[in-house]
């Protein structure tokens, strides 16, 4: 065996060769089976030393690359698509990456390329499908306003945003709720860019006297509980009693109610 400069043995092309099949060879049979395991299980079960294993493969992205697993275009919208379904129907901890696969009508190896864990396909549903971020748009947009026109915008932009994504905002509210670490950015989220806000923003507006004062998370929930309220039941209410109010009405009407509950006291209702 020839040595380097240094004095350590080298690695013969065909040898890393030899290594780099056994690598893939163990890797897809992994995939086959359900998932990848850590790299250092990898260089286990393919007979090579952790060392040559990260000599070869410096990153599962970059085992993925080499095992020419390319996901189509396509692909990422329907995982997250269908993501949406799976997590309202079974919640974080219940959500199956080989269900979720098969749903998406993508391989197992596609789907890891795309997100290696079901709490990166989480963070991303709640990025893209959580009415967090379209409620913190809308309170961007009027934070300016009195609550007669924010609190309304406010309230249009949730009911759209989770309009037919129902079980996602139920999981959401255990999750928020919930000590699990998969879901913090949904907790970030709510916290930092929707309530801590809007509650800053009653506390303004009480101390302005254009509302009741009260503790505003306490108003905040009385303003968000009908609307979520709202989400869960409306397709029950549709079926037994033919409600069929636009969403921009409701989110007019319940404003309407906070706001008439939320004035000063002493003022005209």
């Amino acid at each position: 065996m020839s040595t380097t400069k240094a004095g350590t043995p080298a690695v013969s092309a065909t040898h890393g060769e030899g290594a780099r099949e056994r690598i893939l060879g163990a890797a897809q049979r992994s995939l086959s089976a359900g998932g990848l395991p850590p790299l250092s299980a990898l260089a286990s079960e393919a007979g090579v030393s952790r060392t040559t294993l990260y000599r070869l493969v410096a990153s599962r992205g970059e085992l993925l690359r080499l095992l020419e697993v390319e996901p189509d275009p396509s692909a990422r919208d329907r995982v997250l698509a269908e993501a949406v379904t799976l997590f309202g129907a079974h919640g974080l901890a219940g959500l199956s990456m080989d269900e979720l696969a098969d749903h998406a009508g993508v391989s197992r190896a596609s789907l890891y390329r795309l997100f290696p864990g079901k709490a990166a396909v989480f963070r991303e549903v709640v990025r893209v499908y959580a009415p967090f971020v379209p409620v913190a748009l809308a309170f961007t947009e009027h934070a300016g306003d009195p609550p007669e026109r924010l609190l309304p915008a406010i309230a249009q932009a949730l009911l759209r945003s989770a309009q037919g994504h129902v079980g996602l905002v139920r999981t959401l509210l255990v999750e928020v709720s919930g000590p699990d670490v998969d879901a913090e950015l949904a907790r970030q989220l709510a916290l930092s860019e929707t309530v801590a806000p809007l509650a800053r923003y009653l506390t303004a507006q009480m101390a302005e006297g254009r509302l009741r004062r009260m503790d505003p998370v306490l108003a905040l929930m009385a303003f968000v509980g009908p609307l979520i309220m709202h989400l869960i039941t409306r397709e029950l209410v549709e079926r037994a009693f033919g409600f069929d109010a636009p969403l921009e009405t409701v989110a007019n009407e319940l404003s309407s109610a906070w706001l008439r509950a939320m004035k000063p006291d002493g003022e005209t209702r």
